[in-house]
């Protein structure tokens, strides 16, 4: 298994970075349609259906097996040997900034539903978690490059 995972590792690594910036794309993306769908609630207009429709697709077309292809990539990465250096910080600012990474994601799952029974957040709240996914990024991000 280890040798198929040393000579399969610059595929699974392509795999991963691809699937990571689509995952990426949907976290930036998706709060920014709740934006939209809330603040039209907030001014007593019913949503765009479309932005219902676009809400679900994209989490559930593209967000949800992005989320999971990045997730067994980055696995199959992780138990390449020689990868991982666990006696250092990155590995660890890595997986924390990934799990909030996935809370994150759960968290956009509740909101469509909540905004969709008319229990969202404001525009505003949504536009302020926008930006969680860019800090968290960084982190994960630096922690891979820099590998401090």
């Amino acid at each position: 298994m280890t040798d198929f995972l040393a000579s399969a590792y610059p595929w699974i690594k392509a795999l991963h970075v691809m699937a990571v910036i689509s995952w990426m794309a949907g976290l930036f993306y998706l709060p920014r349609l709740f934006v939209y769908h809330a603040e039209r609630e907030h001014i007593g207009q019913e949503p765009v259906q479309s932005f219902v429709i676009m809400e679900e697709k994209l989490l559930r077309m593209i967000m949800n097996p992005a989320m999971a292809v990045s997730w067994a990539a980055g696995l199959a990465l992780v138990l390449t040997p020689g990868i991982v250096d666990w006696t250092m910080v990155w590995p660890w600012s890595k997986a924390a900034g990934v799990l909030g990474m996935s809370w994150f994601h759960m968290w956009l799952a509740v909101q469509r539903k909540a905004l969709l029974a008319g229990r969202g957040l404001s525009g505003r709240r949504y536009r302020m978690m926008n930006e969680l996914p860019t800090l968290l990024m960084l982190v994960i991000v630096l922690s891979v490059i820099v590998k401090f």
